[in-house]
């Protein structure tokens, strides 16, 4: 059986974003490009919510017809125009970017079925409102975070609201040389 993971950058304080909606607070630079390769070698099907995939479905099929683009950019490219991709939103009615699947209604019911698929995991890329709505539907089996050095004092969080406790077992951690922890999680049973 399949996981749904959650991989999402977060600051010391736990949010996703800034106020803004920004992400540029994130230390990317090549070695977390490496441990983020680690992470998609692992991913059977990018799950996004409806902002997240409408930014990554605009983007990504440019760096194809790049020629100035970086290695990783295109291989990453290719990997995400061939990939089975999977977007959660109650309001969108159609996804036109090759291969993906919009789950607009039964998302308990569509992602249990998805999990029951062979294959490598789910994973949920960012997107926290969506993260937030599997979460509440206990559907996130393992917790793959990078928790950034920096206090945002305020954005969007994945674990605000829910005011229910969840208590989480370490798989394993790592230290990048930017101050990153790289840690992943699951649901302590």
């Amino acid at each position: 059986m399949r996981k749904l993971v959650l991989f999402m950058h977060v600051s010391l304080d736990g949010y996703a974003s800034d106020s803004d909606g920004r992400l540029d607070w994130i230390p990317y630079n090549e070695e977390l490009e490496k441990y983020a390769e680690e992470v998609v070698a692992e991913v059977g099907a990018p799950v996004y919510g409806r902002t997240t995939y409408r930014m990554m479905e605009s983007y990504w099929p440019t760096v194809l017809d790049n020629p100035n683009a970086s290695r990783h950019g295109m291989e990453h490219a290719k990997w995400l125009q061939d990939v089975k991709k999977i977007v959660i939103s109650g309001t969108m009615d159609k996804v036109e970017w090759n291969n993906t699947m919009l789950i607009k209604d039964n998302i308990a019911e569509e992602i249990k079925a998805l999990k029951e698929q062979p294959g490598k995991n789910l994973v949920i890329f960012g997107s926290p409102g969506a993260a937030k709505t599997l979460l509440k539907l206990g559907l996130i089996d393992e917790f793959l975070l990078t928790i950034c050095p920096v206090v945002l004092g305020g954005g969007k969080s994945v674990f605000d609201g829910g005011g229910e406790k969840i208590r989480l077992k370490l798989l394993s951690s790592r230290t990048l040389k930017s101050g990153i922890i790289a840690a992943r999680y699951e649901l302590e049973k």
